[in-house]
């Protein structure tokens, strides 16, 4: 079964082996299927396999595997697995209530026109600084967590609408759908990784692991 390494290697593959036909041989850019060949094996091929490397990339930048392959998130990744309900990054991971393979792209992008592009100029950074800088202790976000992104899977479920501390005041569940009322920074959601507590956790092991 080819699978995206594959095709990208065989593109690039005969990409080479073109190239080096046409030096090895110029003349045979004197026919008109020389010069097709010619604008496949310098113009075509070289921008289908970039596009498909780029592409190829992106997707795989979106996995949790990815994202916890720097040292700085190997702790991030443990708290994933925290046995402890209060702990919000733990539960959804825990539950599938994000795809296990692309949890943390899931919770740390914007849903909005160009949140995977302004995600994507982020890992860039990150990835520069994990090679060429040192990386900021703690850790810390760009930008208040948005209700946004939580509100783009829990809004207008029954579990979300219903919820008795969201309802419990006549413009609450209102004012956390406007923003103005953050959903992490209050008492309700505020337990998110917290690292630093992680010598204290138990943690939970996921079947047949």
């Amino acid at each position: 079964m080819f699978t995206p390494i594959t095709i990208l290697i065989a593109l690039i593959a005969i990409s080479i082996i073109l190239i080096v036909i046409l030096i090895v041989h110029p003349s045979v850019t004197a026919t008109r299927g020389g010069k097709i060949l010619a604008f496949v094996a310098i113009l075509v091929l070289p921008i289908v396999s970039g596009g498909f490397g780029v592409s190829e990339h992106l997707q795989r930048s979106k996995t949790t595997e990815f994202c916890l392959s720097c040292h700085v998130m190997e702790d991030y990744g443990k708290s994933l697995h925290i046995d402890d309900r209060s702990f919000i990054p733990a539960v959804h991971y825990q539950n599938n209530l994000v795809p296990r393979e692309n949890a943390c792209f899931t919770c740390h992008t914007d849903y909005t026109m160009y949140g995977d592009f302004n995600a994507k100029l982020r890992g860039l950074k990150h990835v520069y600084v994990q090679y060429l800088g040192k990386p900021a202790q703690p850790i810390k976000l760009y930008t208040p967590y948005n209700n946004r992104e939580c509100l783009h899977c829990h809004q207008g479920s029954r579990s979300f609408e219903e919820n008795e501390t969201h309802t419990k005041e006549p413009d609450r569940l209102q004012k956390m759908k406007m923003n103005q009322l953050s959903c992490s920074t209050t008492d309700c959601h505020n337990i998110v990784h917290r690292v630093d507590q992680l010598k204290d956790q138990t943690f939970w092991k996921e079947a047949g692991k």
